[in-house]
């Protein structure tokens, strides 16, 4: 039932239930995570603890468990869904005579593979070295004699045979660099706020349709796949809505339960563009049995990243798997809330359009003018005479 994707390293992932609660989805969700990086599932342990053993996060007979797996799989990874120290990596390894990494080096190889811009590559490499760098207790042998392969491919690959000076000189590098793009982009968005334009960002939960919202809104065509993080660089559009003109409308990545604090960290000068929003469209993957989770875990990033007061509406996408007419909630001011749509179908986007109008004209009566967009380096999209 496992052998998904042919041809990819062959992974056990473990998971223990501490007691967290939806183990069915977080096991599907794990299993789509390796998935995405590229491996074959080949088993899957659990196990139920009152807290992680302090040298190898599972007990005795479930190590053994897993090492008898690997035997009889040939796995060349094992991946647990949750997050290792140093110490019980190692420990680990050593029992289980297999490489074994965590959760928060499974997402950040994916993000490895998939970051296309030079400042995305710039980000992911960041946070991988502030990773590892925490694992160099585990000695630079245990690098060396790696060829690649999950957790470890990626743009600081080359830095990791570096000692412990060069590693931190390419950090501060790193650093370095991403303030300046970070700088860059305080001066787009102060353009932005002369041109007195609505600037709109899409968040929400890995896979919840928002690339396949932005190319419906937009006639973009943005990557949009049933994969998780499927976006990762930022894109952004200039959406005509009607009276009130031009809206900026970005695309940005996706979150996710427990996303690694390097990753957070890391990608600052991205993640920032959409705390300097105006408003913000968190998309909601609506056919979710674990939807309410979903959106608390986007609300505790949001908070993270200093997004918490800005203006939101509530998208639920994919109302096609759900049965549901398009519709609009309003709260007690009269302000749409909440839309249904199916991004897919297409059904609902009149209402969506008529919220992004509407907030438009919100701007535009605190004091902003219609029809303009500053310096910001954007397509236009559904404007007239404008091309899509």
């Amino acid at each position: 039932m496992f052998e998904r994707h042919p041809g990819g390293e062959r992974v056990i992932i473990v998971q223990m239930d501490l007691g967290e609660g939806s183990m069915a989805e977080r096991r599907e969700e794990v299993c789509l995570l390796a998935e995405s990086a590229g491996a074959v599932v080949r088993a899957f342990i659990e196990g139920k603890r009152q807290a992680p053993d302090s040298a190898t996060f599972a007990g005795k007979g479930k190590v053994r468990e897993i090492a008898d797996a690997v035997v009889l799989h040939e796995a060349d990874v094992v991946v647990f869904n949750h997050a290792l120290s140093p110490a019980q990596e190692r420990n680990l390894e050593r029992e289980v005579q297999c490489r074994v990494i965590d959760r928060t080096s499974l997402i950040l190889d994916i993000f490895a593979q998939r970051a296309q811009s030079s400042d995305g590559k710039l980000q992911v490499e960041l946070a991988q070295l502030d990773h590892l760098a925490t694992r160099l207790v585990r000695g630079w042998t245990h690098l060396e004699r790696q060829k690649g392969g999950i957790g470890l491919r990626g743009p600081g690959e080359t830095q990791l045979e570096s000692d412990r000076r060069l590693l931190g000189k390419r950090v501060k590098l790193l650093r370095e660099r991403l303030r300046r793009l970070e700088r860059q982009r305080g001066v787009q968005g102060r353009s932005r706020l002369r041109g007195e334009v609505l600037a709109v960002s899409l968040v929400g939960y890995t896979n919840s349709g928002k690339s396949t919202l932005f190319n419906a809104l937009t006639h973009a065509d943005a990557y949009a796949a049933d994969q998780l993080f499927a976006t990762l660089d930022t894109t952004s559009r200039r959406l005509w809505v009607g009276g009130a003109g031009h809206v900026v409308i970005s695309d940005t990545v996706g979150f996710i339960r427990d996303l690694p604090h390097e990753l957070v960290a890391a990608f600052h000068a991205t993640l920032e563009a959409t705390s300097r929003a105006d408003l913000l469209l968190h998309v909601v993957d609506s056919a979710s049995p674990v939807r309410e989770e979903q959106m608390r875990e986007v609300e505790k990033v949001l908070e993270e990243i200093g997004a918490r007061d800005v203006r939101r509406i509530t998208v639920l996408n994919k109302l096609d798997l759900t049965g549901l007419p398009a519709a609009v909630e309003r709260d007690e001011y009269g302000r749409i809330a909440q839309i249904r749509v199916s991004a897919r179908r297409g059904d609902g986007l009149d209402l969506l359009r008529q919220a992004l109008d509407e907030a438009a004209w919100e701007r535009i009566r605190a004091g902003g003018r219609p029809k303009t967009v500053g310096l910001l380096d954007v397509r236009d999209s559904m404007g007239p005479g404008l091309p899509s």
